[in-house]
């Protein structure tokens, strides 16, 4: 399943690029969805930058729901490269439940429209339903499809929620700014 998202934020391009890459931490209070991030690792090699962070969702889940759903099945670690001089990154997101029957990743352009930037998010989702343990072969098939169009519903919703939390970010940044 493919996964198209565009957003239009407007602040310059460096800025945006600069506050999804190095201020990953100071943008949760604007992610409803995300209870925490762990930076694992963040290396430069040769003017990109490689990180694995570990995310922790279910930010807005209610209790009796989140009793029910395991850590994992909430948390997923990601693999970045940072490309400075083309704006890019190429991302992908290794999942906590089931790790080998999902697979996504994708690639975000971060595009200059003069004052703005609009970003460009595309990736893949796909489910290997023959990896899906635990689920009886008879229905592994369609069980792969509804989880894979669950996620897929649940993605596009959560990059927008990411940029409009930068967006947000940027704004209270450039008041406090003011205020000095």
């Amino acid at each position: 399943m493919n996964i198209e998202c565009d957003t239009r934020i407007p602040f310059p391009r460096p800025l945006v690029f600069q506050t999804y890459r190095d201020q990953l931490l100071d943008l949760i209070p604007y992610l409803p969805n995300v209870r925490s991030i762990d930076i694992k690792s963040r290396r430069d090699v040769r003017g990109q930058l490689f990180c694995i962070n570990h995310w922790h969702g279910g930010g807005e889940i209610p209790a009796l729901a989140r009793s029910i759903l395991s850590d994992d099945m909430l948390s997923w670690t990601e693999h970045n490269i940072w490309d400075s001089d083309t704006y890019t990154l190429i991302w992908r997101i290794e999942t906590h439940a089931f790790t080998k029957a999902v697979s996504c990743g994708g690639e975000n352009r971060f595009v200059e429209d003069g004052s703005h930037t609009v970003v460009e998010n595309r990736g893949r989702l796909a489910i290997n339903p023959q990896q899906l343990e635990g689920i009886p072969d008879l229905v592994r098939g369609h069980v792969a499809s509804v989880v894979e169009n669950y996620l897929s519903q649940k993605i596009a919703p959560n990059l927008l929620e990411m940029s409009q939390g930068v967006q947000q970010y940027l704004e209270a940044s450039s008041l406090s700014s003011q205020d000095i």
